[in-house]
């Protein structure tokens, strides 16, 4: 059996490891998504992130099951939709989520998008924390908030949210909401890590990618991790799955990731 490299982890507050570099699963028909999870898996891949809307989890928990690795070594992320938000509805979206994923439990179970009206977002998110405190999720956190909805959560729940995914790429590097989360010590997560492949053509990060011998999307991944975020990166062909996991073999210099802060556009 080869040797398999695996992602670094990140720590959540409350003690969970979390796969620095996951595999996203967004707009992945579901005919793909076996043998890309399956792919992933097979190129190192230790963290699959999906959710509800994507109408691909029955697929994911499928490839998890048959992905010859043991469960407690593949992080499962899932995500609640906006018509399941309140406190009952929550918890019935959420145990649809891990009927269809068919496993007895989830790592990361996030609101992925605030709703309108934020006291629904707090009745929400106790019943996520009633969801952990039953062990079915091994973390709770959030997708796609701002800072002040953020801190509502912190201030009237009573479990710090351990993760906020919101998009973010060398074009796109959410400067003030990173802060927030470190201060407020909740992990930062990528979603579009690529900038949905526009950030692989910006003229800084081909001239990095010349530079290093390595592509440009090896280099954006690089620069995310180096940052400290956790990224999701997403494709369903094998050759470019296994390009993005392999970024562990080398490191950006100073220049390189001050270069990459000047790009931020948004």
């Amino acid at each position: 059996m080869t040797h398999t490299t695996l992602s670094p982890t990140l720590t959540l507050h409350d003690d969970v490891a979390i796969p620095q570099l996951g595999f996203g699963v967004y707009q992945v028909s579901g005919a793909q998504v076996g043998p890309a999870v399956t792919a992933a898996v097979e190129a190192g891949y230790r963290h699959i992130d999906t959710a509800k809307l994507y109408r691909n989890e029955e697929e994911v928990g499928d490839a998890v099951r048959g992905a010859g690795v043991p469960r407690q070594d593949v992080f499962v992320t899932t995500k609640l939709w906006g018509d399941d938000h309140g406190y009952d509805a929550a918890r019935r979206g959420f145990d649809a989520s891990l009927g269809r994923l068919g496993l007895e439990y989830v790592d990361l179970y996030l609101i992925h998008w605030p709703s309108p009206e934020d006291d629904l977002n707090v009745e929400t998110w106790r019943a996520l924390e009633r969801i952990r405190a039953d062990g079915l999720t091994r973390a709770i956190g959030v997708s796609n908030f701002g800072a002040d909805q953020l801190r509502r959560l912190a201030d009237e729940g009573d479990v710090l949210p351990s993760i906020n995914q919101v998009q973010l790429h060398p074009t796109m590097q959410q400067d003030g909401l990173r802060s927030v989360h470190e201060e407020m010590g909740v992990v930062t997560e990528a979603w579009a890590p690529l900038g949905k492949a526009r950030d692989l053509d910006d003229p800084v990060v081909r001239e990095i990618a010349d530079q290093t011998g390595r592509t440009p999307a090896q280099v954006v991944l690089r620069w995310h991790l180096q940052l400290g975020n956790v990224a999701i990166p997403k494709s369903v062909t094998p050759e470019r799955i296994r390009e993005n996991f392999a970024v562990f073999d080398f490191e950006l210099s100073d220049d390189a990731m001050a270069q990459l802060a000047r790009i931020d556009s948004a």
